[in-house]
């Protein structure tokens, strides 16, 4: 009988490891498969998705393993799509989630092009997250056993014709059982921490990195209330953040948040608390995981951004991939740049990026 071909996206991590494990004692032709991206010079050890480090883990555990292990040089295509993704959407005075961009363009697009170039017929990722096959042959994406660990959200973006090669062996597992089965196949990764930093910044502040790559981005502007008054001085819109309430510089005998920024006029705005929710929102770039656009208004719960909690709205389809969301009660922290996903129950719908 010959074995189905399967490419694992390795990243030296536990994840990883055990889809590569779990594939090959499920009957797969497991080959694994490591992208080297891009990191700033002199900090080539800090980007904890491809250190010398997690490179050597992923290494050992193909050996372990005894599988095919290949590294792919993905520098220039990561730093033109991913990294430029995140700085332009600061320039727009946006708060930019290039995970998104690195899922859509990076590994579900070069690297697995080069799966397939390598004969395989699927690709396998660490995710967190479900998948099922429903009549007619279409994916669906379902959140992962492990709420906790859940990463649909950054999923939202895959398409029929991706989600046909996929593969997600961990999704049905709770973390503390990946890490035991890791320790069970005696993988070095068993106890390796987790990370939730962007990769290329390399540990450190995106404010620095910022600073170092486009300072023109940080010009400093006026801070204005609701109300329209000007209260202080902001030293660059992308160091702020919606909701944030510490280090504005400006004095007030009550509590005072971030409510917005405009680029356009260089300015930040800021309010009450009570000034901080959003009825509604607006997406655009909308992606749907079925590869249509429902027709009517519909009921879902929404998720603003990756550690957020749903909650519940009305979902409208609009004209040019967009659609409105109306929160049953206002909402907190929404920001240009992050995602909207939108889910029932379990099953992940799709999403678009927050305007």
């Amino acid at each position: 009988m010959i074995k189905q071909k399967v490419v694992v996206a390795m990243s030296g991590g536990v994840d990883s490891s055990v889809a590569a494990a779990l594939l090959k004692q499920q009957g797969y032709d497991v080959t694994g498969m490591m992208l080297r991206l891009w990191s700033e010079p002199g900090k080539e050890n800090s980007n904890r998705c491809c250190t010398p480090d997690a490179m050597a883990q992923a290494r050992r555990v193909a050996g372990i393993l005894d599988i095919p292990f290949y590294v792919i040089d993905a520098k220039d295509v990561f730093k033109e799509t991913v990294v430029q993704y995140f700085l332009d959407g600061y320039a727009r005075g946006e708060t930019p989630n290039p995970c998104l961009m690195c899922n859509r363009k990076i590994r579900w697009r070069f690297l697995l092009d080069h799966a397939l170039a390598l004969g395989a017929e699927f690709m396998a990722t660490g995710h967190y997250v479900r998948m099922q096959k429903a009549e007619g042959g279409m994916q669906n994406l379902f959140r992962a056993v492990d709420h906790s660990k859940d990463q649909s959200y950054v999923l939202h973006v895959l398409t029929q014709e991706q989600l046909k090669y996929a593969l997600f062996p961990v999704g049905d597992f709770p973390k503390p059982e990946i890490r035991r089965i890791a320790a069970e196949f005696g993988l070095p990764t068993a106890s390796r921490a987790d990370s939730q930093d962007l990769c290329f910044l390399a540990g450190e502040d995106y404010r620095n990195f910022l600073q170092r790559h486009t300072p023109e981005i940080l010009q400093p502007g006026n801070i204005v209330t609701t109300d329209g008054r000007v209260v202080g001085k902001h030293n660059g819109l992308a160091n702020y953040t919606i909701g944030q309430r510490k280090g504005l510089g400006v004095f007030s005998p009550d509590p005072l948040y971030v409510v917005t920024k405009d680029a356009t006029r260089n300015t930040l705005i800021i309010g009450a608390l009570n000034e901080l929710g959003f009825p509604e929102l607006t997406a655009h770039g909308v992606n749907w995981i079925s590869g249509e656009a429902p027709r009517e208004p519909f009921r879902a719960l929404v998720k603003i951004r990756y550690s957020a909690k749903e909650v519940e709205a009305w979902v409208s389809p609009m004209e040019a991939d967009q659609v409105s969301v109306k929160f049953d009660a206002p909402v907190r922290d929404v920001t240009a740049g992050q995602a909207a996903v939108f889910y029932q129950d379990e099953l992940m719908l799709g999403g678009g990026i927050i305007q």
